[in-house]
């Protein structure tokens, strides 16, 4: 039988676990505070906490506020119209445009490459990887002259188009790693039975692949839900901006509304966090599968 850890080696390795998530959450905990502070200056020392101490009688005090969530979601423009509104709906939109496009593009090449061993499948696979190796940023110029040409800038579906080049491959990739781990008795067996390439899909496939379907939804829905160069650049109109351009605002070259910045960004994550929680169950199993072939 094995032997028991030491009681050393346990109270050092939950220590490294408490250091380690001390270390992980104390930025977080500094946006929180500065997101519940009204103060918009970026307060100096060490305490990560919404409570200060009255030089006077040395008590402590809460100072905790939602005063900065609040001016940052009754945000409005020139007339009078609820712009954080809009801007956040532009996020949604876009972003779930963009996993719609990725993920049904990343499904049907993802299981042809898979299943089929078609002339150039190789060469199409080694260049969708090398798309990878380059940012966004280096086919800034072309797609905007693209998107100027289609009469798509300042729009949410040229924005999504865009962010789909990026996502497309990874999530390519990703499914037919995936598809590899399915036997392909399953579909002939379905097929024996009378069912259609595309019932087989359909009603075989597509169901066994349902972790690797949450991984790579969420993937193509971060890439555009935290995009900013392109977003900014793309998108001249204040009621098209997405929410990471409008977090850019509250930093200016002179001054920075840091209280604002953090409830905003807290904003931001909340719809995150969310789609984390729902497909939890999903993802570990999806990204450990889809990644031992392909």
């Amino acid at each position: 039988m094995p032997r028991a850890p030491s009681l050393l080696r346990l109270l050092a390795f939950h220590l490294v676990l408490v250091v380690t998530g001390i270390a992980a959450l104390y930025p977080v905990l500094w946006v929180v505070k500065l997101a519940l502070t009204p103060d918009q200056a970026f307060a100096a020392g060490f305490n990560p906490f919404p409570i200060v101490q009255d030089p006077a009688t040395g008590q402590w005090h809460l100072v905790a506020s939602l005063q900065n969530f609040r001016e940052v979601v009754s945000t409005t423009d020139a007339t009078g119209a609820w712009l954080f509104g809009r801007q956040m709906l532009n996020s949604v939109v876009v972003s779930l445009l963009t996993a719609a496009i990725g993920l049904s593009l990343a499904v049907t090449a993802g299981y042809a490459m898979s299943r089929w061993a078609f002339p150039g499948r190789d060469r199409a696979m080694g260049f969708l990887l090398i798309t990878q190796m380059f940012p966004g940023l280096v086919m800034l110029i072309p797609l905007y002259i693209l998107l100027q040409e289609l009469h798509l800038l300042d729009s949410l579906v040229g924005l999504a188009l865009v962010y789909s080049t990026t996502s497309v491959p990874f999530c390519a990739w990703n499914m037919k790693g995936y598809f590899d781990t399915i036997p392909k008795d399953l579909e002939e067996a379905a097929m024996l039975d009378g069912a259609s390439r595309w019932q087989t899909f359909w009603q075989v496939i597509l169901p066994l692949a349902r972790p690797a379907l949450a991984v790579t939804a969420l993937f193509s829905f971060m890439t555009a839900w935290n995009e900013f160069i392109l977003a900014a650049t793309l998108m001249g109109s204040e009621r098209a901006y997405t929410l990471p351009v409008v977090l850019q605002q509250y930093v200016g070259d002179f001054g920075a509304s840091w209280g604002h910045f953090a409830a905003g960004a807290m904003l931001v994550s909340l719809p995150v966090m969310g789609l984390f929680f729902f497909l939890q169950r999903h993802l570990v199993e999806g990204l450990t599968a889809g990644s031992v072939k392909g």
